[in-house]
């Protein structure tokens, strides 16, 4: 696997929380900052150095409501 995906949502409780497709890794934190941080500790720990993906990428995803 040369590339891993996370989709990025804003949480309710406030924060962050990314989810990766294609595999089951799940993460949160407080800010964008501490969220990357706590997505390269989860894939460093959920793939062995020679399977790890060389590219993290995010996938910003919001959802707008607006009324007529």
């Amino acid at each position: 696997m040369n590339e891993i995906i996370f989709l990025i949502e804003e949480s309710l409780e406030g924060g962050y929380v990314a989810r990766a497709l294609e595999t089951s890794i799940h993460t949160e934190a407080d800010n964008l900052n501490a969220l990357k941080d706590s997505i390269r500790d989860a894939v460093k720990c959920h793939f062995n150095e020679n399977e790890r993906p060389r590219i993290i990428r995010l996938h910003f995803v919001k959802d707008e409501v607006i009324t007529l």
